[in-house]
């Protein structure tokens, strides 16, 4: 285990600071030499030293590259192999915050902020649980944030797919839900208490620990052993009848809440002070002993307290149950996950080396006539007005997401040749300044055939605002949070964001 990059990974990236060290794993700030573009590289000491750290490597990975494309879920850009084949390296996209350090600051989140922040955890959640996927390790410190407040749900090495607990009968061989998940202080009761099934009712506690923290300040329940977290929360939480206990199955709860010592109760609404009715309206209702009484994360995003930031189009689900290529419930040996992942690296490799290829023959090939290439984009404009069903199915990086994404679809976009235009794609050669002075006014986003003659207009206005415009279509989720910025300092705790001007 050394804090040694290895020589290759220098001749790739630019160091720039350590921004945190663990008992797994340290994480740098750096440069991507080639693209100039600032990641996070993440060095798993000895990942695959046993079989349970070899499980939560492969996990990790597999869950990120399946989820990924989610503008609310980090990105995972790439995965290299150390020197002496023990580490791994993981290139993620940078980010300049994680939710417990600006929590800690207290003054810096608004009620604007909180709601935003909220909003993208259900929506990140949304996503998994759509693919039948536990998260399982949601807390603060997994909440990643940049100067614009959006959100970037990290680390995957404790999900996991119900999907493959659902092939067994009940009471034949599953599975148990492991009390170790998910950091004390964000477990649900049933995880507490030893229950036997997964729900995704483990998610959506956390959420509302995670919510109550950002009200209070403070973790809600910072339980010193499990037996003080069954405390803490028994003595906040509506009380559960004997049919919530008994819908949980486990065979210790009604015992180890029936012994539990009578303490002068104090309700989340005393626990935690708040203005905002909604606020604590959603808390409780997800702050429930029940799994199956806690608010779904559907329910959620058309909560009072997030409903100005609900948009349908920007809360994409999956149509199918996401799976991990080796079997989850059970664990296989260290030479399993290590030759898998080994080999999806050298599969990246060789797909890149691919498109390289392909980008270069394409580019040596002789260039058609101007009439030619009239021809053709005659016959591509008039196929994509045939193909608006096909363009509703486009995957969810380019098409589905997209109020925080469009960025993020455009630049997915811009990698294939075209661009986010309204309800489809442009090509971007023939019409990037025509989208670009577009996005400001809805009334010209259907009609693109009407701009055409105004072509040269559209890239004179363009010319004039330097500064890239959304789409209008697109809800202006930022407006309210203008002037905020989250700046680093020389270390990651004085991260700080600054509100100026009115939210409106």
């Amino acid at each position: 285990m050394t804090e040694e990059v290895d020589g290759h990974i220098v001749d790739r990236f630019d160091i720039s600071k350590r921004l945190g060290k663990g008992a797994y794993g340290i994480v740098w700030k750096a440069v991507d030499k080639r693209s100039r573009e600032t990641v996070a590289l993440k060095k798993i000491f000895d990942a695959f030293r046993n079989q349970t750290d070899s499980q939560r490597t492969f996990r990790e990975v597999m869950f990120l590259l399946q989820f990924g494309k989610h503008p609310n879920i980090i990105k995972l850009f790439n995965i290299i192999k150390a020197d002496n084949n023990k580490d791994i390296y993981l290139v993620f996209e940078y980010m300049e915050a994680d939710l417990h350090n600006v929590i800690k600051k207290i003054t810096i989140l608004k009620d604007i902020h909180k709601q935003y922040i909220m909003c993208q955890l259900f929506r990140a959640i949304r996503y998994l649980h759509s693919g039948n996927v536990l998260h399982r390790d949601l807390k603060p410190s997994n909440v990643l944030l940049d100067a614009d407040c959006r959100v970037k749900l990290a680390d995957f090495g404790l999900a996991r797919s119900l999907s493959s607990l659902e092939d067994y009968p009940e009471g034949q061989n599953m599975p148990e839900l492991t009390e170790y998940v998910a950091t004390r202080w964000y477990r649900s009761p049933e995880i507490l208490l030893a229950a036997k099934r997964y729900t995704k009712g483990v998610d959506m506690w956390s959420l509302g620990c995670i919510l109550g923290e950002m009200l209070l300040g403070r973790a809600l329940f910072p339980g010193t052993s499990t037996i003080n977290q069954i405390e803490r929360i028994m003595n906040s939480i509506v009380r559960p009848s004997r049919a919530d206990i008994d819908s949980i199955g486990s065979h210790y709860a009604a015992s180890v809440l029936d012994k539990m010592p009578s303490r002068a109760r104090k309700p989340l609404e005393q626990l935690v002070s708040t203005h905002d009715n909604n606020a604590m309206h959603l808390m409780q209702n997800l702050l429930l002993f029940a799994p199956t009484r806690r608010l779904t994360v559907e329910e959620c995003l058309i909560h009072p307290y997030v409903i100005q930031f609900h948009n349908p189009i920007d809360e994409p689900a999956l149509s199918s149950d996401v799976a991990l290529p080796l079997p989850d419930h059970i664990q296989l040996s260290i030479d399993d996950y290590r030759e898998k992942l080994y080999q999806l690296i050298q599969e990246k490799r060789a797909n890149t080396r691919k498109l390289t290829h392909d980008r270069i023959t394409t580019s040596l090939q002789p260039r058609a006539s101007t009439a030619n290439q009239e021809k053709r984009g005659s016959e591509w404009t008039e196929g994509r007005r045939k193909s608006s069903a096909h363009d509703r199915a486009a995957p969810i990086a380019q098409a589905e997401c997209s109020d925080t994404d469009y960025d993020t679809a455009r630049n997915s976009a811009q990698g294939h040749g075209y661009e986010m235009n309204g309800g489809g794609y442009v090509n971007m050669a023939e019409m990037r300044a025509r989208d670009r002075a577009q996005s400001a006014d809805p009334r010209r986003m259907n009609g693109s055939a009407s701009v055409t003659h105004n072509n040269n207009n559209n890239i004179e206005g363009s010319r004039r605002h330097k500064e890239r415009r959304r789409s209008s279509e697109k809800p202006r989720m930022f407006s309210a949070l203008r002037g905020s910025r989250l700046g680093s300092s020389s270390s990651t705790t004085n991260q700080r964001l600054v509100t100026s001007g009115n939210v409106r």
